[in-house]
């Protein structure tokens, strides 16, 4: 069954391994993060970096790493991998890796937990693993895809209602909870929200037959919680209070919702869609979140009502139910169109924390529900085969088509892949350290930011040796017209020379160079502490080239397939600009 969950996450990223030189198709630039994020942790063991912020790209400003999903607690184990074969190999390790341990873990959970049936185990964790919206993450990100931690805190928490072992069962549910919060927070937050609600129910549902189990519970949740909020009390300070810290995303990041027609919808990376788009029905390609098909809805629902004499199937019925009314955001759309009507998270999308959440990945965490109820759904259809031999082949015929008409069109198609840029050789030769050290910066042309998330690469490749200008992060917005503004946005606050070079690459005119904009782009260069220039060969790179050298009154040089300026006397010098200015 395990070797299963291993074959399927090779099979969907197979176009990765058998093409080193291709990155994701449609999310590069997370992908690009990532391989950073991975290089970040190597540094951290080999150089002793600090774990929490890195002033490795975004400089001089910086990047919050716990408020940037770090995954520390992978990238740490990861290291030597990273080290020997690049972070762009390990990044694929670390994507497979996450797909296949968290089919194992759901098997496991649920075939010694929830079911006696293996089989019926196996289907609860095929859909856990590899529903619609896990497989869309997986295009790009390996962070929310990682959830092996998930069942077994799921299990170490309904745990905690055996009498006399609350510090036991508390403590190891608190090495979970921490280390799930340094792989992804989001994903934790959803499984506490989804787990407090089953819990609450179940205690209404469970306090006459089983007296005393609720004080035994919270007795080892009150371990569990102690612990984990000790342990990372300095991380969120971090993370909340820290430098570069932000309060919530981007309020349009913040409407993101499901459209209500995507949850009967099929997701592009399934078998259904064959790659058919849905406009308007998803964000991206990475957040069908809600995209079970009208099969699945239909079972789903007929299994709840089958089986609505056990508690714990209603009580996770009503969590399903729960988390499709989050996902939907403050205004419900239905095929693209805003209804007007307001929805639950219009009152609940300004509240802290959770205005950092995106709502239409609540519709993701529907998923693990959904999973276990077939698990239990397929366990009570081999129970009764077992128990009325006179109506085994009915019984068999009709749940096996059931299951194989709902799960059989969301079979998920490998990830698709398209070549990247490669690393220039002024990078992998080591050209730039005659030109850079640890008070200067590489800038690259344009600087990284959502659309161009190259330079990421080239930092991660030299095990961030390599200190650069510009970012793709949440950082805060820094609005000089609204210095309250702490709101997050994916690229540093705006300045002259990055704007400029970000609307050449868009393909927009050619602006006058002004005096005043080359004493603009020159104060820009002193606040990156800017050591070269780099223009690798793109898209509008002609137009980046002559813009450049005029800004800055010399020709670049083409060393290691790029072109360069050395920056180092301007910066430094300002005689040197001066004599610059002359020149022109």
């Amino acid at each position: 069954m395990i070797l299963s969950f291993v074959a399927i996450a090779l099979f969907l990223t197979a176009p990765l391994w058998l093409n080193l030189d291709h990155d994701l198709r449609d999310d590069p630039q997370d992908q690009a993060f990532f391989e950073w994020m991975l290089a970040h942790g190597a540094r951290v063991l080999t150089d002793g970096a600090y774990p929490f912020f890195s002033d490795r790209m975004n400089y001089p400003d910086g990047v919050n790493m716990m408020a940037n999903t770090s995954v520390l607690a992978v990238s740490l184990p990861m290291t030597p991998i990273t080290l020997m074969f690049g972070p762009h190999v390990a990044f694929n390790v670390f994507l497979t890796m996450a797909l296949a341990c968290t089919g194992a873990s759901w098997y496991l959970v649920l075939s010694r937990q929830f079911v006696a049936s293996r089989l019926a185990a196996w289907v609860g964790a095929l859909f856990c693993t590899f529903a619609p919206s896990m497989v869309s993450h997986a295009g790009g990100h390996p962070n929310i895809v990682s959830q092996f931690l998930v069942p077994l805190i799921i299990w170490r928490t309904l745990a905690l209602r055996t009498p006399g072992r609350a510090v036991r069962g508390g403590l190891i549910l608190a090495g979970l909870l921490v280390w799930q919060a340094f792989i992804n927070l989001e994903v934790l937050f959803m499984a506490a929200v989804g787990l407090g609600v089953f819990c609450a129910i179940m205690a209404v549902a469970r306090r006459r037959a089983h007296p005393g189990e609720i004080r035994t519970f919270l007795r080892g949740l009150g371990v569990a919680g102690s612990v984990t909020l000790a342990v990372l009390a300095y991380p969120l300070s971090v993370q909340f209070f820290g430098p570069q810290s932000y309060e919530g995303l981007a309020p349009f990041v913040r409407h993101f919702g499901a459209d209500l027609a995507s949850f009967t919808a099929y997701a592009q990376r399934s078998i259904a869609a064959q790659g058919q788009a849905t406009p308007g029905l998803a964000q991206n390609p990475s957040e069908e979140n809600a995209f079970f098909g009208w099969g699945l809805v239909i079972l789903f629902f007929g299994l709840l009502f089958w089986m609505r004499r056990t508690a714990a199937v209603v009580a996770l019925g009503g969590i399903a139910v729960l988390f499709a009314a989050m996902s939907l955001g403050p205004r419900i759309y239905l095929r693209g169109i805003n209804t007007g009507i307001p929805g639950v998270w219009s009152v609940l999308h300004n509240v802290p924390v959770l205005n950092s959440a995106v709502p239409t990945r609540w519709a993701m965490a529907i998923a693990p529900v959904i999973g276990i109820v077939l698990a239990l759904g397929v366990q009570r259809g081999i129970d009764l085969v077992r128990t009325q031999p006179t109506t085994r082949g009915p019984v068999r015929v009709a749940m096996i088509t059931a299951v194989v008409m709902a799960l059989v069109p969301l079979v998920p198609t490998p990830l698709t892949t398209k070549p990247m840029e490669p690393v220039p050789d002024f990078v992998t030769s080591g050209a730039w350290r005659e030109y850079v050290d640890d008070n200067h910066t590489v800038v690259a042309l344009p600087l990284p930011d959502s659309s161009y998330p190259d330079p990421l690469r080239w930092s991660a490749y030299t095990q961030q040796d390599m200190r650069i200008a510009g970012a793709y992060a949440l950082l805060p917005s820094q609005n000089p017209l609204d210095p309250t503004d702490r709101t997050a946005l994916f690229s540093p606050p705006w300045r002259p020379t990055s704007g400029l070079m970000a609307s050449i690459k868009q393909g927009n005119p050619i602006p006058e160079i002004t005096d005043t904009r080359r004493e603009m782009a020159l104060a820009d260069l002193r606040f990156w502490k800017a050591g070269v220039v780099v223009l690798a060969p793109q898209d509008r790179d002609d137009e980046m080239l002559l813009v450049m050298t005029d800004l800055l009154g010399f020709q670049p040089t083409w060393t290691g397939g790029a072109w360069v300026w050395n920056v180092r006397s301007l910066v430094d010098d300002p005689s040197a600009a001066l004599t610059a200015a002359n020149a022109r």
